[in-house]
């Protein structure tokens, strides 16, 4: 049996949930940061005069640098191993976070956000990566998929955050607790092993065979099958941008950019400019940040039912029915209504859009070879930033005029609807295929 098989047969136990909860909690640092500036959007609006175009570059701005991070990050995941790259990414965007509670004006903020999405955008695919490579092929999508539900967690923070501090203590604090994942660097170092799979095809077997075997002993694994090669025989193998457009990839690459495009411009779009829309609405601040932590809530449910799903019906139908239900909740939430009716379809929005990204987080790094498994989903992921970028701009100019709200939540559902017939026409069920069955 070749170490590749010993680690998918490995039980799973105590690693695999450290693991999950290590990565999960990078994960939800990202995504208290991101929560964090879309509180931050309205007040900075009404301190800084902003017009709501620049509101929209903020917003673009972050989103340009995870576009740049998510390309390098994973470039050099493939190269350098997942473990340093997950690590120095967190690091750059924790400390930049905090560089945006020093911001002076509006342009050195769009440098810090930069900066920010840069950190962000990096280690997103990198640590999803990480995951899929260690987790069991049956239990793969769910594994995922609760790393995925540690942005929910995120949001929740900002949500906490935003309402406990920034009308008391102002934006500024909320940048700098943001910067606190800067410590979690050090445990990341020592907590999270490198990827087995990546030091096998860098040629460093014994490395790899060393992690194995002491998993296998925590696992209680007394008899296995040693490798049938040397341990001195492996090639370091190449890996090239090219090869995502070669012809056993190029369908996997095009639909997966195109549903990135969708997922993150829908997502980006409603979710940045959420607070700010409904204080367009009349409500005040704080009302805002009470209904937006209640909509934020409902994330969890929505990832935990994916999570439930994802392993039994599949990726595919998971992702195209999940988008599906979030186009049709976006339309309703669009047309207003009392608090209860807002509340209800946000939520419900809020609740199918993010079990899709728990499910497409599962699905990307699953249809390409270890070798460019990193770079082919930071390259998705990369695009879909393109998308978030375009999104926020966009939604500021399309909210001005008495049917704004309208306008916008009608434009959320055709994209949202769009991705889910793509997803569904064109997409490849990988469910409870090994890694290498689905990249052979």
């Amino acid at each position: 049996m070749e170490l590749v098989q010993r680690l998918e047969t490995l039980p799973v136990g105590r690693f695999h949930y450290k693991l999950l909860l290590v990565t999960g909690l990078g994960w939800m640092f990202d995504a208290m940061d991101t929560g964090i500036i879309a509180f931050i959007l309205p007040v900075l609006a009404q301190e800084w005069n902003l017009t709501t175009a620049q509101m929209g570059l903020i917003g673009s701005m972050g989103l340009l640098g995870m576009a740049v991070g998510a390309v390098l990050a994973g470039t050099a995941a493939d190269k350098f191993g997942r473990k340093t790259v997950f690590a120095v990414t967190l690091l750059i965007y924790s400390v930049a976070t905090g560089l945006c509670g020093l911001a002076w004006n509006y342009q050195s903020l769009l440098v810090f956000r930069f900066l920010v999405g840069f950190g962000l955008g990096g280690e997103l695919p990198v640590a999803a990566t990480l995951m899929a490579e260690y987790s069991p092929p049956a239990r793969r999508g769910r594994f995922v998929v609760l790393l995925e539900s540690f942005w929910g967690l995120g949001w929740l923070a900002a949500a906490l955050i935003s309402y406990l501090i920034i009308p008391y203590y102002g934006w500024q604090m909320a940048f700098f607790i943001g910067a606190v994942p800067a410590l979690y660097v050090f445990f990341i170092r020592l907590a999270v092993p490198e990827s087995v799979r990546y030091l096998l095809d860098k040629g460093q077997a014994r490395e790899a065979e060393a992690i194995i075997a002491k998993l296998e002993q925590e696992a209680g694994v007394t008899e296995v099958n040693r490798p049938v090669y040397s341990l001195n025989s492996s090639a370091a193998a190449s890996f090239s941008f090219n090869e995502l457009w070669a012809p056993r990839f190029m369908k996997r690459t095009i639909v997966l950019w195109l549903v990135w495009f969708g997922i993150v411009y829908s997502y980006y779009g409603i979710f940045t400019w959420l607070p700010s829309l409904m204080v367009k609405q009349g409500y005040t601040i704080l009302k805002t940040f009470e209904y937006v932590l209640i909509i934020t809530l409902a994330q969890l449910p929505g990832y935990f039912s994916a999570a439930y799903f994802v392993d039994r019906i599949g990726r595919k139908a998971t992702l195209a029915f999940y988008l599906a239900l979030s186009a049709v909740s976006a339309y309703f939430f669009g047309q207003g209504g009392d608090p209860a009716i807002v509340l209800l379809w946000g939520s419900l929005m809020s609740f199918f859009n993010l079990g899709a990204w728990g499910v497409i987080y599962t699905y990307t790094p699953e249809l390409y070879p270890t070798r460019i498994r990193a770079l082919g989903s930071g390259w998705a992921a990369a695009v879909g930033r393109f998308g978030g970028i375009l999104a926020p701009t966009v939604v500021g100019y399309m909210i001005s005029g008495s049917d704004g709200f309208i306008k916008v939540f009608s434009m959320f559902t055709g994209v949202l609807l769009a991705i889910a017939a793509i997803v569904w026409l064109l997409g490849e069920e990988t469910k409870g295929r090994t890694l290498d069955e689905i990249s052979s």
